[in-house]
């Protein structure tokens, strides 16, 4: 699965001729700023503790802030089963010299999706129009995308390749909804913040964590995908 220089999410093979001859659609670069001072929360509710509720939390809390990036496919003409690891591929640029990353697989709901009383066991529906379930996520310090053992510093301005491996996935995405994933440079506080150059991080000071400019590429020459599981 990859982006197309529209930005929507397709099944296939990026390097198929009818995306390389795509030359006349602008597109193919996404970017937002990271600002540790105001980290991408884990939940949409303030907690005192840490949740077992955030795994089912509706991800539009997410998807509505700037420094968050959503890509979705059509609307599924048919039942789509994972079973696996979920593979992502970014090809990314950052200002400074080390970032997080943060994808997240998410299941959204048809617009009038409401399951009946039956279901639901409170003898009336519950409507769950557009709700965006996350099915799995996983954080990478970019600094460790080639070895845990030698961090790297990434170059300003260069694109470099960020690829690592989600949990397994066991989930069925239903006929009538979409696959979205979603791509974010901090999780708090499931995750610490990253001061966004590259340093020993337990050393840092308020003044080392700075703002940054993220890009996610998608053209004919970098091209960030996600290799899915699909059962047949």
């Amino acid at each position: 699965m990859f982006i197309d220089l529209t930005g929507k999410l397709v099944f296939g093979d990026p390097s198929a001729k009818n995306y390389l001859s795509a030359t006349d659609i602008k597109g193919g670069i996404s970017e937002y700023t990271s600002d540790p001072a105001h980290p991408v929360p884990y939940t949409e509710d303030v907690h005192e503790g840490r949740t077992r509720e955030y795994m089912d939390d509706d991800q539009r809390f997410a998807e509505r802030r700037p420094d968050v990036l959503s890509f979705k496919t059509d609307i599924l003409t048919e039942d789509v089963t994972l079973a696996g690891p979920v593979i992502a591929d970014l090809q990314a640029s950052l200002s400074s010299t080390d970032a997080d990353f943060v994808v997240k697989l998410i299941d959204v709901f048809p617009d009038d999706f409401s399951y009946p009383a039956t279901v639901a066991g409170n003898g009336k529906n519950y409507p769950m129009g557009g709700y965006e379930m996350l099915v799995r996520a996983e954080i990478m310090r970019g600094k460790y995308r080639n070895s845990y053992e030698n961090p790297e510093p990434f170059v300003p301005g260069k694109v470099t390749e960020v690829k690592y491996a989600l949990p397994d996935v066991a989930h069925t995405f239903k006929k009538g909804h979409r696959i979205m994933i979603q791509v974010q440079s901090s999780w708090f506080p499931l995750a610490d913040r990253n001061p966004q150059q590259f340093m020993n991080i337990y050393n840092a000071e308020e003044r080392d964590y700075q703002k940054e400019l993220i890009r996610i590429f998608y053209d004919k020459d970098h091209q960030t995908k996600f290799i899915l599981p699909v059962l047949k």
